[in-house]
This record gives C-alpha cells, structure tokens and sequence, in this order.
C-alpha cells in the first residue's frame, strides 16, 4: 500500500467532492490515505496534530468493566478493554451488539448468494461482450479515434460497474459469506475475483482477513497502512517518492498493489509480510488462484490483441479499480476518525471508525451494500451475508439509540 499524508477538512463530504480530489488522493484496500486522530477527506488543509496524539485521552470509566470479543464473533473469549489505563464507557460488547440484531441478519442462504452471484456474472459477460460487439464491429473502425473513444466510454463505465458489483460478490465470498460449504465459497470466489476481476482470489483473501482483524490499529492494519504526517520524513524512500507521485499512477494504483504489494505482501509474487511464516500448501492455494486470473487475462489478449485487449477489458477494469479505491477511502475516512494504537485498541472500538455512506438506494443495492452497511460488515464480516446488511444496519442503529450511544455510529450522506 501506497503512503499518503494525514488530512483533514472542515465540512461535509459529498459523492462529487471524492470524484474531485481522488486523482490525487487515490486510495483504497491497496491505497490509503493515512490520518492522524482526526482525518478526513480533502488535502485542503494538512492536519498538524501532534504525533503523540493517536487516540490516548478518552474519557475516564465509572462504571463495571465491559468486556469485547476481538476477532469478528469467531470466539466466545472476552478480555477486559483498556485504553491506555481508562475503560471504554461507550461501545458495547460484541455480544451486545449481535443481540441488537435479527436473528436472520446472521442467515447464510446459499439459493439467494447463487441467485446474486449469477445475475452480476450476466451483467459482467453481456456489458464485456457487447463492448466486445461493437469495438470488433466495421463501423467502429470506419470512425476516427476519437468518435471511437466516445462511443465505447459510457459502455466501458458500465462494464466496470458491473465488474465492480461482482467484486462485491467475491468479497462475500472472501468472508465465507457466499454459502456455509467452503468449496462454494472458493469456486464463487475465484470465478468473481481471479477471472471476471483478474484479483487473486485466495491472496486477497488472505491480505483482506488481516484488515478486518486489525482495523484502525495504527501498524498492525492491513491495506490501510496509516502513518502520521510528523512522521513523514522517517518513511522509507521508495513510500515518500510513492506520495510525491500519487497524481501520475491512478492507471497503474491496483496493477502495482496487486503485482508488488507495498507494503502488505504481493499477491501475485509471495513475499512481504503477509507471507511471512506461510507454509507452502498455503502458497500453492495462492498459486492457483493467480494461474486462474493469468490464464484469463492472457487467453483473452491472445485472442483479442492488445489494443481490443485493453479497450475492451482493462478499461472497464481500471472503473472497478476506481469505484474500489473511491468506496474503501470514503468507508474508513470521517471527520473524527480515529487511529489506535496496541495500549489503545479493540476489535469492536475499530470496527465504530468505519462509515456507513449512501450512495442512493439502487447503487446501495448493486453494490450489495458494501458501503451503506459497512459497519454491520466490520462487527460481523464473517457472519452476516450482504443482503442482510440493511436489515441489520437499521437493528444496529436503533440498538445503539436505546442505549445511548448512537453518537459512536457513523453515517454520511454521500450522494
């Protein structure tokens, strides 16, 4: 992952504000802005807040100690939350929390993941193939380049978008939300990600896992390696020159975090610390998974060339690319966003600095709700499948406005 600066920004964000400034802000799981205490989302203002202020001055306990679940609900072992000295008065249990919810919300239906699953692989294969259609066409040869990049634009934004909405569907997929057998999980995973996506399936779930255990946590995080700007000069020089050309490598952002990994580990080439200690029947499951996504990738350039190669599948994936980076840096940036630190963090205090943003109901709904129930998706990523995600957001939010603590909730209106 690429480091950026910590930001910060005195008002509201909107859907057209993040268009604007993420060719110079790009991020995503690959790329992320990297915030003090309090980050946001425009470079308008650089945040100046001091090193040492990374989340140690919340206030005092009077009360019993809570205990919190720090692994996603996979365990029943609780353990005491301190922040540097003084108890969190204010974000429930893990246990609390999923009694807030449905018990539906945590039904994994495997008909209605399939039914999902193949209505975006329809649109991805009739958007891909109808710009295939129409850019092997004589017409379109008969026009100059120019009317050529105008007429397949809008169909190329529409590939992505469905590229970007199968994505979503592999993500579940990742989590084993998909369907309670593993091996559905793995074939949805690598049709999703290795081949539609040309994503690595099993390494980005891998790399992925490690985010959700470790979000927010200021060096332990993945795909969001933070950093604060007082300690910009200390940053290794291959990541400053990464920061000072960020405006020149929108096209090449995913290609590069995929290919070198920085800093989580490659997930094309194993190494980095993603891969550290890793048996080699785990980088044989990761074999397979990146031989799938490069037979892909290369049985179509073969069979295309490579200019109707890259008009045809790369430009629709550089949209996914963008809708990727822009949702995950909007999902993990707000005005009060916080970082913590090993004294300071917990899995379910990490889980309330994530935004649940709303994008408008039919993007929300082709996205699979990837952003308006982010943080559903943080406490329980392993749990509750996508298209429980509404359902359960809206139980979360009126849970937490019974206990009186709606104000650890995050939600913006970005659209």
């Amino acid at each position: 992952m690429m480091p950026l600066l910590a930001v910060k920004r005195p008002g509201g964000a909107s859907l057209c504000t993040a268009f604007c400034f993420l060719s110079a802000l790009v991020s995503s799981r690959a790329f992320s802005l990297h915030p003090s205490s309090h980050s946001s989302l425009t470079v308008l203002s650089v945040a100046t807040v001091d090193a040492t202020a990374r989340v140690k001055n919340i206030p005092a306990y009077n009360e019993p100690i809570k205990k919190t679940v720090t692994n996603g609900g996979g365990s029943n072992e609780d353990k005491p939350q301190l922040n540097g000295g003084k108890l969190d008065d204010d974000v429930p249990t893990l246990s609390q929390l999923r009694k807030m919810l449905p018990k539906e919300s945590f039904e994994v239906d495997t008909a209605t993941s399939l039914l999902y699953f193949l209505v975006d692989l329809a649109a991805v294969v009739s958007s891909v193939g109808f710009l295939d259609l129409v850019v092997t066409s004589d017409k379109y040869h008969s026009f100059p380049w120019y009317e050529q990049a105008m007429l397949v634009a809008p169909l190329q934004v529409l590939a992505g978008f469905a590229m970007w909405c199968m994505w979503c569907i592999g993500h579940d997929a990742g989590h084993n939300t998909v369907s309670k057998k593993g091996w559905i999980n793995n074939v949805v995973g690598e049709i999703a990600h290795s081949m539609c996506c040309l994503t690595p399936f099993h390494p980005w779930k891998k790399s992925h896992l490690q985010h959700h255990l470790n979000h927010n946590h200021l060096t332990n995080d993945f795909s969001h390696q933070w950093f604060i700007r007082e300690e910009k000069d200390d940053l290794h020089p291959v990541f400053k020159l990464s920061y000072e050309t960020r405006n020149f490598q929108l096209p090449l952002l995913y290609i590069v975090y995929l290919l070198l990994g920085v800093p989580d580990g490659g997930h094309v080439f194993f190494y980095g610390r993603m891969w550290d200690g890793e048996s080699m029947k785990e980088k044989r499951r990761g074999a397979i998974s990146v031989a799938i996504s490069m037979a892909t990738a290369g049985s179509l350039w073969m069979n295309m060339g490579t200019a109707d190669f890259a008009v045809v599948c790369m430009m629709p994936w550089l949209v996914l690319s963008f809708w990727l980076f822009m949702v995950t840096y909007l999902q993990h940036h707000s005005d009060d966003g916080k970082l913590y630190t090993d004294d300071t963090w917990t899995f379910t205090r990490g889980a309330f600095e994530t935004v649940d943003r709303d994008y408008g109901t039919w993007v929300n709904r082709m996205s699979h709700h990837m952003m308006d129930g982010h943080v559903v998706h943080h406490l329980f990523f392993n749990k509750v499948p996508h298209y429980r995600l509404e359902e359960a957001t809206s139980a979360l939010q009126k849970g937490l406005e019974e206990e009186g603590v709606s104000h650890i909730y995050k939600k913006i209106d970005t659209f």
